[in-house]
């Protein structure tokens, strides 16, 4: 059930500075959720910008096509083809994000650099490593839980213990791989990257279980980590 991501970023569509509506170059026109989305962001003040991305995949002609339909439907502050996997455009879009975001208070002090948990920063990690490694052999309903994060006494290692969750059997098997080597090459460049961020060595163990439909599930989206306001 996606409507549970759907309500969620349905609820803060008005309170957010900027929307970014990112379809892909190579689509053949607007299609159905297109048509929903832009009925749901009519309402919306919020400045939006359109970004086309694969445009090294589609033809000029497609992509002056999509440009020229998305914006007799609404109204964009810009419009911009970009390819992701290459950087194409891609300064040229953080500019202009950087233009039509408001300037805020200053929350946080000048030496520090995240205001998220260690966990959080620990799971983002292997979730990156775990996409990074797989493509599109996986989606993205990849969750991780932080089962232990601790510092042992009086050594300098830090032991990390988590279970990456998926939906499917099948994605378990290609997160695993033969003989285990995709999940040990996934935790070592977690491992690596995590030693970097901490100044230490790190002991990380990696578990696969399925969790089939977590991202329908509130409270096993709450347990993953993800903090839900009511739906």
């Amino acid at each position: 059930m996606a409507s549970i991501w759907v309500k969620v970023s349905e609820k803060t569509l008005k309170e957010v500075d900027l929307i970014l509506y990112i379809v892909e170059a190579i689509d053949n026109g607007i299609g159905p959720w297109d048509e929903a989305i832009i009925e749901k962001l009519k309402d919306v003040e919020t400045p939006k910008i359109l970004v086309l991305n694969k445009s090294d995949l589609a033809s000029k002609e497609n992509v002056e096509m999509l440009k020229s339909i998305f914006s007799t439907k609404l109204n964009f502050e810009f419009i911009v083809d970009i390819a992701a996997i290459n950087g194409y455009n891609c300064d040229l879009l953080l500019s202009r994000i950087k233009e039509l975001l408001p300037e805020g208070p200053k929350y946080y002090l000048d030496d520090m650099t995240t205001d998220v948990r260690e966990s959080f920063i620990v799971a983002e990690i292997i979730r990156e490593k775990i996409l990074l490694n797989l493509s599109e052999e996986v989606p993205h309903g990849v969750g991780i839980a932080i089962e232990r994060f601790a510092e042992r006494e009086n050594k300098d290692i830090l032991d990390i213990e988590a279970i990456i969750y998926c939906e499917k059997d099948s994605h378990k098997a290609i997160i695993i791989g033969k003989g285990g080597q995709m999940l040990k090459k996934i935790g070592m460049q977690a491992r690596e990257e995590l030693e970097m961020i901490f100044g230490m060595k790190v002991n990380l163990q990696l578990w696969v279980k399925v969790k089939k439909n977590w991202r329908d599930d509130i409270s096993a989206m709450k347990m993953l980590g993800y903090n839900l306001k009511e739906v």
